[in-house]
């Protein structure tokens, strides 16, 4: 039996590049293009995602106005509080004026100032900054379609920085089966996951750790478990590449399985299977979800969100942030194209019993659908 202090010592930081400068700018172009099209003079990104997406700063948001105003004319201006000036100066990847406001001024008006007509705001801003931009003489919308169209499509260097993740989680999931020992706690489990993370050079993101019946529980229980012989193990985690997510889960069986427990993840197995098949160029979103829940039905599990059964959607997207566009539920009439990366994840939940929750990430190609990671073999063999 290996130790997690061994395992942990055999893990090197892993390298690939981050997004370059050029394709930045050309992500900004893409969104002037699309800006032009809708009829919009401007568009607001606050301290999100979106904001590192076009320009490559990662901004907290807090209670101040801080991050940058795209053009639709090719101009592009950061707006920042006075006192965070001579940061922001060290971290601007493509050049733009910047305009700053004392504590005492109010920031929302350097907005207006800058704008003829017509706002996109991004969709991850606060409704308080947003109203202060609505009550302004603008005509104000969202920006959310033009910014999630192009996000959902991912590009080369993206893929291969969520490939790298991907990868580096994968081996911190194998680590965590090979590791495990009678009495282990799901605390120091976790603790393993975070330095795991750190040490393969991801900042860790999330882990959930749960044994026995605490897996049937999709988010898990407020209460620290020990290891037995015979529990069923789910282990979910997810670290951060320059500034894209990894997340994958995996459940087994710590010791010999019983009948019950293995039913129970083939069935969960088929369920995948079935929305990874149902996965094409051009096929909506929600039917990949159809597609996942109706195999669940057919094995005596459901209908709908009911459990026994799958309590909530087959997926969500994955890139900046650990959930975003597009979503695998019903619903969502997205059609699949090439770039778009989801997860597969519907799990099985038996209340008061166990859970079974097999989670991989898909990337869409022309052809169709093609895992970052092998999913699991089989409950015996889960990283074959």
């Amino acid at each position: 039996m290996t130790d997690y202090d061994t395992l942990l010592a055999g893990f090197r930081p892993v390298d690939v590049p981050a997004i370059p400068a050029a394709e930045l700018s050309g992500r900004l172009d893409t969104l002037r293009h699309a800006m032009r099209a809708g009829g919009l003079d401007a568009v607001w990104l606050d301290a999100t995602s979106s904001l590192t997406y076009y320009t490559g700063l990662a901004l907290h948001a807090s209670e101040r106005l801080h991050g940058a105003l795209v053009g639709a004319d090719g101009s592009l201006t950061y707006v920042t509080p006075n006192f965070e000036r001579p940061k922001l100066e060290t971290m601007i990847r493509i050049p733009g004026a910047i305009a700053v406001w004392e504590e005492d001024e109010d920031p929302f008006a350097l907005i207006p100032a800058r704008v003829s007509d017509r706002i996109g705001l991004d969709p991850g801003m606060s409704f308080g900054f947003a109203n202060r931009l609505m009550a302004a003489n603008l005509s104000v919308t969202s920006a959310g379609p033009l910014i999630a169209a192009q996000r959902r499509i991912k590009s080369a260097t993206e893929l291969a920085i969520l490939q790298t993740a991907m990868d580096a989680s994968h081996a911190v999931q194998k680590a965590v089966h090979t590791g495990l020992r009678p009495g282990v706690t799901t605390g120091e489990v976790a603790a393993f996951v975070t330095a795991a993370h750190q040490a393969l050079g991801l900042r860790h993101v999330f882990v959930a750790v749960q044994f026995g019946e605490a897996t049937a529980y999709p988010h898990g229980v407020p209460y620290e478990q020990s290891l037995k012989d015979g529990d069923m193990v789910l282990v979910d985690l997810g670290g951060n590449l320059h500034g894209y997510h990894s997340d994958i889960t995996r459940s087994y069986v710590f010791g010999t399985p019983t009948d019950r427990q293995r039913h129970l993840w083939d069935c969960e197995y088929r369920a995948q299977m079935a929305g990874f098949a149902a996965a094409r160029p051009g096929v909506a979103c929600a039917d990949v979800d159809a597609a996942a829940r109706g195999s669940l039905v057919a094995d005596g599990f459901g209908p709908g969100y009911a459990v026994p059964g799958l309590p909530h959607r087959t997926g969500h997207g994955l890139g900046l942030d650990l959930h975003e566009e597009p979503w695998i539920v019903a619903g969502d009439t997205t059609p699949l194209a090439p770039g778009m990366c989801f997860s597969i994840e519907p799990m099985l939940c038996v209340y008061g019993e166990c859970g079974v929750r097999l989670e991989d990430i898909a990337y869409m190609t022309e052809e169709g659908p093609r895992w970052f990671c092998a999913p699991s073999a089989s409950l015996d063999r889960p990283f074959e």
